[in-house]
């Protein structure tokens, strides 16, 4: 199923600056919010729907790239830095401060959820693999949940207690008596960090934080099109969250290989063929590299250098679109630069020869004109 464009959730234009979005967005969140629509998943997915667009469209790198690649840009399934899509936690872990006070928030019901951060890997692509897209498998070594505890930090048998400080609300509330009278302020429980409980024995492997260090062999699905510099995000497949937290993204950054026959020119590609001199003036039929394989073209005679052959479709394709750039040849004729006797006896006869003579166009006349009159 086909993602919404993110301007249409929000309900604004690409020219929208950024309280704009973050006002839109606010509108969608409260009216979609799971407190005003308990049961509807429909008011769910829509809620999860307004968080992916807010993730791209708030983030200038990220709207960028969504302005100028789509969905494609933002990950296999299109979608932010989630793919797939957020849930549910991460949204008010994120954007919990958008709601304010009349929703919960990034704590709801005060207690913290924990995020990992995200990974950052760089991934090669040679041009077959732009053309094509391509499926690349990448060891990572990441904060992976630990199996002993799975996840939870504790011990096997041990128990969770809720916190004795927040009474397991994560949070702390002071009053304070200030000359403008009462003022009550909720600070993150000390004590338990704002996960509103503790463990009574910690698991020995990962010291209670629920995850520990290990290699995960991660498969990235890149699409055809992308271009160096261009960032994809898989979802959940960063650092794992302390004590059955949720994960983090990974980042994935394109390179481009250098191609040693082809250069990339936006989705054209270019390439340089030299032919001699007589192949120039008879004519002929070379074969020339493309990303699919080798292609026959002809050398029309008569042809001079600099001639730009197009042979359209050839190119790279666009990314989430069906079109494709074209293979542009630049025909040079080479000028030898050592010549036997013979060659040059065969060449003196050509110098004074009548169709070998240049013969300006108009257009070269006019430049010639200007120039003596310049030296002139």
């Amino acid at each position: 199923m086909s993602k919404r464009d993110y301007y249409e959730v929000l309900g604004i234009g690409k020219s929208a600056d950024e309280s704009e979005i973050k006002k839109s967005y606010r509108k969608m969140a409260m009216k979609y919010h799971p407190d005003k629509n308990q049961g509807d998943k429909a008011a769910e997915e829509k809620f999860k729907e307004a968080a992916e667009a807010y993730d791209v469209l708030s983030n200038s790198q990220k709207k960028s790239k969504y302005d100028q690649f789509g969905h494609s840009a933002m990950g296999g399934n299109g979608g932010g830095n989630y793919g797939g899509g957020m849930n549910m936690e991460d949204i008010f872990s994120q954007f919990g401060d958008i709601f304010g006070s009349g929703f919960g928030g990034g704590n709801r019901g005060g207690k913290r959820v924990n995020k990992g951060s995200n990974l950052r890997v760089k991934v090669k692509l040679n041009l077959q693999d732009i053309a094509n897209g391509v499926e690349k498998k990448i060891k990572v070594n990441k904060f992976v949940s630990c199996k002993p505890c799975s996840g939870s930090g504790a011990a096997n048998g041990s128990s969770f207690n809720s916190c004795k400080t927040c009474r397991g609300s994560g949070q702390v509330t002071r009053i304070m008596n200030t000359m403008l009278g009462q003022m009550q302020t909720s600070t993150t429980c000390p004590d338990c960090g704002g996960e509103g409980q503790t463990i009574t024995d910690k698991c020995k492997v990962c010291y209670g934080d629920g995850i520990v260090k290990d290699e995960e062999v991660i498969t990235i699905k890149i699409p055809a099109g992308v271009a160096e510099g261009m960032q994809l995000s898989v979802s959940g497949k960063g650092n794992a969250g302390a004590r059955s937290g949720v994960n983090g993204d990974l980042i994935v950054a394109i390179e481009e290989e250098v191609d040693e026959l082809l250069r990339r020119d936006g989705n054209n590609l270019l390439y340089e063929h030299f032919v001699n001199f007589a192949d120039a003036a008879l004519g002929t039929q070379i074969e020339i590299p493309t990303i699919d394989g080798k292609a026959k073209i002809k050398i029309d005679a008569g042809t001079q250098s600099g001639k730009i052959l197009r042979l359209r479709g050839k190119g790279l394709p666009e990314v989430n679109s069906y079109s494709k750039g074209d293979l542009l040849v630049n025909i040079n004729v080479w000028t030898p630069q050592q010549l036997s006797k013979e060659e040059i006896k065969i060449l003196e006869k050509f110098q004074t020869a009548e169709n070998f003579v240049p013969k300006p166009t108009k257009k070269d006349k006019g430049f010639f004109d200007r120039m003596k009159e310049y030296f002139d």
